[in-house]
């Protein structure tokens, strides 16, 4: 499995739970994580079901920012 990690735009519960609703059907709920309480606002999946490109065209299209972090 790999790990990736995303900066995002993401502020709040709202938006948790629209990310949530986008990845739903794509991967379990336990394969990503948003952290809301750090300044970039990480997204962390731990999955291969995705591909990093798809993960940001995903979230992109639902009006998030995202850039893969080093």
């Amino acid at each position: 499995m790999e790990t990736m990690t995303f900066k995002t735009n993401a502020k709040c519960m709202g938006c948790l739970a629209k990310i949530e609703e986008i990845l739903q059907g794509k991967m379990n709920r336990e394969e990503w994580n948003l952290d809301l309480s750090d300044s970039n606002r990480p997204l962390t999946v731990t999955s291969d079901k995705l591909a990093a490109g798809k993960i940001v065209e995903l979230i992109s299209k639902a009006g998030f920012k995202i850039e893969q972090m080093k």
